[in-house]
This record gives C-alpha cells, sequence and structure tokens, in this order.
C-alpha cells in the first residue's frame, strides 16, 4: 500500500480536476462569478483535505479522527458560496452555482477517500442537473435583453406595455444614447419561461421605432 501511495494520490488529484472541471465547464458556459478554474479548485483542495485527514495524520497518531479535518471543508465552503450569491434589484443569483460548488467539495471528499464511483455518479448527476432540469423550475428566471430604439419621448410606453401583455418583469433599466437621435436599452428581466421571452422579443421587434431587440444573456 505505501509503495502504491504516490501514484494513489495522483489518480485521485486528478480525478477531482476532471469531475470539478465537467461540473465548472458548465457554469463558465453561462459566465457565473465561480466558472471552471473555481470548481476545479474546490474538487482538488477537498481531495488534498480529505486524503491528508485520512492518510497524512496517521502517523502522528493513532487515535485521530480522520472525518475531524474533511468535516471543516463543508462548513468552511459555505463562505466560498456566499460570494458567488449576487443581488440585482429584486433578484437574487448565484444560488445555483452556491450549491454546485457545496456539491464539488462533496464530490472532492468522496475522490480523496477512494469513492470514486460515487464521486463519478455524483458528478453525472450534477452536471445532468444544471444542465437539463433547470427546464422543469417553475417561477421567474433573470435574462437581459438589448433593445435598440429611436430616441422619441413617447418610445418607452409601448415597450413597458409589450412587457406587462407578457407577464415580464423588469428588474433592472439602463438607457445610453449610441449615435444621434438612437438610444440603447439594457435590462434585466423576469421571464416565467424562455418561450415567452422569445415571444416578447418578437413583439418588441415589430413596434414602431423599435431597430432591434435581442437576448444578449440567458
Amino acid at each position: 500500500m505505501a509503495d502504491s501511495m504516490p501514484l494513489i494520490v495522483a489518480l485521485r488529484l486528478l480525478l477531482a480536476v476532471v469531475f470539478g472541471g465537467l461540473i465548472g465547464l458548465e457554469r463558465e458556459s453561462h459566465g457565473r462569478p465561480a466558472g471552471f478554474r473555481t470548481h476545479i479548485l474546490v474538487s482538488l483542495g477537498s481531495t488534498l483535505v480529505m486524503l491528508t485527514s485520512a492518510y497524512g495524520l496517521e502517523s502522528i497518531s493513532i487515535n485521530y479522527d480522520p472525518g475531524r479535518i474533511a468535516a471543516q471543508v463543508i462548513s468552511g465552503i459555505g463562505f466560498l458560496g456566499a460570494g458567488t450569491i449576487l443581488r440585482e434589484g429584486a433578484t437574487i443569483r448565484g444560488l445555483t452555482t452556491a450549491a454546485s460548488l457545496w456539491a464539488v467539495a462533496g464530490i472532492g471528499l468522496a475522490v480523496g477517500i477512494g469513492m470514486y464511483y460515487a464521486a463519478a455518479i455524483a458528478t453525472i448527476l450534477v452536471v445532468f442537473t444544471l444542465v437539463y432540469l433547470n427546464k422543469f423550475e417553475i417561477g421567474h428566471h433573470p435574462y437581459s435583453i438589448r433593445i435598440t430604439a429611436n430616441d422619441q419621448i413617447n418610445q418607452m410606453a409601448p415597450i413597458f406595455t409589450a412587457f406587462v401583455q407578457h407577464g415580464i418583469e423588469i428588474t433592472q433599466l439602463t438607457i445610453s444614447n449610441q449615435t444621434e437621435g438612437v438610444v440603447t436599452i439594457d435590462m434585466t428581466i423576469n421571464a416565467p419561461r424562455k418561450a415567452k421571452l422569445r415571444e416578447l422579443v418578437v413583439k418588441l421587434n415589430e413596434l414602431e421605432g423599435i431597430q432591434e431587440a435581442v437576448i444578449i444573456q440567458d
């Protein structure tokens, strides 16, 4: 066992990078604060802590508790997760990313103790949850759209009317001058589902005075 330990340590650390990276890629693709590298580091660090707790302290005392140090990872990851939660107007973002970091910490601990199968299955389930199950969530979701429109005093009225008709809430609005007679309107909104947002964009592009309305983040 002692002779093969360096290989075991290397394998587990490498798997931690792979598993954490797979989950981090999904978060990175959505532009989240904690992305590819952050998830890898959390998974790698958790694995190292578990390896140290399970094997590194064995030579110091035979009465040590191998789960004592590892347990601190679960409580400590909360501080990092809190840093990914953002408030934008009435919208709270980052809860899913915080949860994925917590899950990655657990995966890293599982890899560190040698539970490869459990870590692999957990990684698959986390990625599946992030990629596919968001379609089944009930409630409104944050999106960002950009509208290029003529700079007219009555231009905003039909825009706001379209939002109300589609049941979509505006949480943040920024208007900037692009060229003379044209304004760019950036909005953070809450939409009940993506299909409803697409219907709104089609409607906005049909309005007089609107040059272009596009989804810039979903």
